[in-house]
């Protein structure tokens, strides 16, 4: 926004030098071109109003300076000046058709953002003892919605939690995103187990592959980490199947990687094989945070192509964050991994970015 107000500036900023090159150089150099450029500058940066007031502006300093000169005759005189009046003219056609498509871009964003709510509802804040916060980074700001996922549900079995990645862009990575989630919602609340739930997430996804059919038939996939939090959230079991591993950070900020102890393909490629999804049990103390992200997070790069490593790099920031404040919350602690991700790419997300933070109160008291 700052940048923005300065960069209004500029039409100003060109009559200025317009005026101090006329004054600087002999009578028969004149600055009309310099001066016509200024309405031109202004189309895209300043209002309607704005744009025929530096319209206005720059006439009228062109009549003075010719004046000056005595040079105001035909030739340099009232040819420049209806050149000046028809730029300006076209310069609020450019403004007219500018603010038009920004309105278009603006509908269509709103249009997304309703669209995502829709498909990838925010999860619960909270779910018994266990507080929730979720992130969506998109790659594109036009695009709002894409192929990373989350979603929480408090099941007969414990709180279940699914964060995945479709292969591909576009509608068809939606589609798969919606027959993902329609499949966990449903089976969370049947399977007596993670392997029973992942093998209905399976079967899920090769419906839909089947009836998109063609190439993503045979290479559509998702990779996914699905996790169960049980009763007394004295355990977290996990299984994995070809996502970025999550971090539980303790609550004094020390970080573990919980990585799989077996290695299993994403979920739709059982077409090819069949493969186990071994279940990974780990202890989810008082004070523990559970942070599961999407290949977005772990395969961000800097300038030198160094990828962004959240083991490393978030424990600091949690301990420095407890340092000047209270304990980072959820969400602050997926705020914080956004923007130390920003700063590590300079600032260009190079894909979607789905995040999710589970946290269990240091002191199990009932919540209000």
């Amino acid at each position: 926004m700052v940048e923005l107000r300065r960069a209004q500036w500029i039409p100003v900023g060109v009559i200025v030098l317009a005026v101090v090159l006329d004054v600087a150089t002999p009578t028969n150099v004149t600055s009309a071109p310099l001066l016509i450029a200024a309405p031109v500058a202004a189309a895209p940066l300043l209002r309607l109003p704005g744009i025929i007031v530096i319209g206005t502006l720059s006439m009228a300093v062109h009549a003075c300076l010719a004046w000056i000169d005595g040079t105001f005759g035909w030739h340099r005189g009232l040819a420049n000046q209806l050149t000046l009046l028809a730029v300006t003219v076209l310069a609020v056609l450019i403004n007219r058709a500018l603010e038009g498509q920004t309105a278009r871009t603006r509908r269509a964003r709103q249009v997304a953002a309703v669209a995502q709510s829709a498909v990838l509802p925010r999860p619960p804040s909270r779910l018994g003892l266990l507080s929730i916060a979720a992130r969506y980074v998109p790659a594109e700001d036009e695009a709002m919605i894409g192929g990373d996922l989350y979603v929480v549900q408090d099941t007969p079995h414990g709180v279940r939690v699914m964060v995945g990645d479709v292969r591909g862009k576009g509608l068809g990575a939606v589609s798969a995103v919606c027959a993902d989630l329609g499949a966990f919602r449903y089976a969370a609340d049947e399977a007596e187990d993670l392997p029973s739930l992942v093998a209905s997430l399976e079967r899920a996804l090769l419906r839909e592959g089947g009836r998109r059919g063609g190439q993503e038939q045979e290479e559509g996939f998702t990779t996914a980490l699905i996790a169960e939090f049980a009763t007394g959230l004295d355990t977290v079991r996990v299984v994995n199947r070809g996502h970025p591993p999550p971090l539980l950070l303790d609550a004094e900020g020390r970080a573990t990687v919980l990585a799989p102890s077996e290695e299993s393909p994403p979920l739709g490629m059982s077409a090819l094989g069949a493969w186990n999804s071994p279940v990974d049990t780990y202890r989810f103390p008082p004070g523990a945070t559970l942070v599961c992200y999407t290949d977005g997070v772990t395969e961000a790069r800097d300038e030198a192509g160094t990828f962004y490593d959240a083991a490393e790099r978030l424990p600091h920031l949690v301990r420095h964050r407890a340092l000047v404040g209270d304990p980072a919350t959820p969400a602050q602690i997926l705020h914080l991994l956004v923007e130390d991700v920003e700063r590590h790419t300079g600032g260009r997300v190079q894909d979607d970015q789905a995040l999710l933070a589970l946290h269990r109160p240091l002191f199990d008291a009932s919540p209000p």
